[in-house]
């Protein structure tokens, strides 16, 4: 099949990547790309559409023409803004009660909640359903996440659900219109503006249907609570601090990285409809996420990581969860289905 070949876009339209850095500046406009092809220092687009929409030079900034809300510290919500405040409040204790025991917690927490709780779990298995589970096997690894205490299953995959619908438009839950720090953490503390923006829980009807993660949702502080009775009683205050305090406030940073750096600076494979980026070492923190822009251009797949250089710990997981006959219906992007996605070239 032959593809026709147009003139590329005025330069000023197209997105650009400062050649001394992987930051990606986009003009405020939003503009179509066909078929255009490598002109001097011009990107090359085949057969594909972009939307940029974040300001040039300045992510911080609204873009141009779009609507911004008030400020994000404005009608923060009490119980949202509570737990996380508690938690960064642990963490200044964490000078004062190092121990081999209570960082050797805290780092098995964070594996265990991060990457079978938040990543595997609530993202890919239940957000995107790249992959079947038995549902005792699915339960526990939703039930981990919980103690990562970012929100329940209903709500977390409901967010994430909006993200992917109305991604970087005023819609999104996180949009980065709002800026970067809107987009890193100021939207959790503003939970009930997206419930008004998208339309409460209604695209989880198909984990709302199940008695198990109604529990969950009805019973959510319960569980993490419970866990710091129970690392007192094992520990004492250092275990608390560096279990649920420093654990979780490192957790929540990593994982908001994704939100916020990987829509804001990184690199691009694909020409997907939206700002996503590929961030390494954001990849290495969460155990492959930061491989965003694979992500957003195949919300399906299983694995994130799709070069053999690309490191995705959770799609190790996956493959071998497979392998040992646990993990079916496997998800990923076929070779067509990747060449009609259209690689990005930069210079």
């Amino acid at each position: 099949m032959s593809l026709r070949i147009l003139s590329p876009s005025p330069p000023t339209q197209l997105p650009v990547r400062a050649k001394s850095s992987n930051l990606i500046f986009r003009p405020a406009t939003s503009v179509k790309f066909n078929a255009t092809t490598h002109n001097n220092n011009k990107p090359t687009r085949i057969g594909c559409s972009a939307r940029s929409s974040v300001p040039e030079m300045v992510p911080d900034a609204v873009a141009k023409g779009g609507t911004k809300t008030s400020p994000w510290w404005s009608g923060v919500d009490v119980v949202p803004t509570g737990v996380v405040g508690v938690v960064h409040a642990l963490c200044l204790f964490a000078p004062f009660t190092f121990t081999r025991g209570a960082f050797g917690v805290a780092l098995a927490l964070g594996l265990v909640t991060g990457m079978f709780g938040i990543t595997l779990s609530y993202h890919r298995n239940l957000s995107h359903r790249s992959f079947c589970l038995p549902k005792w096997l699915e339960y526990a690894f939703a039930y981990c996440g919980v103690h990562a205490l970012q929100l329940d299953p209903i709500d977390w995959v409901s967010t994430h659900r909006y993200h992917h619908k109305y991604c970087d438009s005023a819609r999104d839950p996180h949009s980065p219109f709002n800026g970067f720090w809107f987009s890193h953490m100021g939207w959790l503390l503003k939970k009930g503006s997206i419930s008004q923006r998208c339309g409460g829980t209604n695209n989880v009807r198909d984990l709302e249907g199940q008695p198990f993660y109604r529990f969950l949702r009805d019973t959510y502080f319960f569980h993490p609570i419970a866990l710091a009775f129970l690392l007192y009683a094992v520990g004492g205050f250092p275990f608390v601090v560096w279990g649920m305090g420093v654990r979780t406030a490192l957790a929540y940073h990593i994982t908001w990285f994704v939100n916020s750096v990987c829509h804001i600076w990184g690199s691009r494979s694909w020409n997907t409809d939206d700002l996503s980026t590929n961030n390494w070492w954001v990849a290495v923190l969460t155990f492959g996420e930061g491989w965003h822009n694979n992500h957003h251009a195949f919300e399906y797949s299983a694995r994130h990581g799709l070069d053999w250089w690309q490191i995705d710990m959770t799609w190790y997981v996956v493959w071998l969860l497979r392998a040992v006959g646990l993990a079916t219906d496997v998800k990923l992007p076929s070779p067509i289905q990747r060449q009609r996605m259209c690689l990005l070239k930069m210079p």
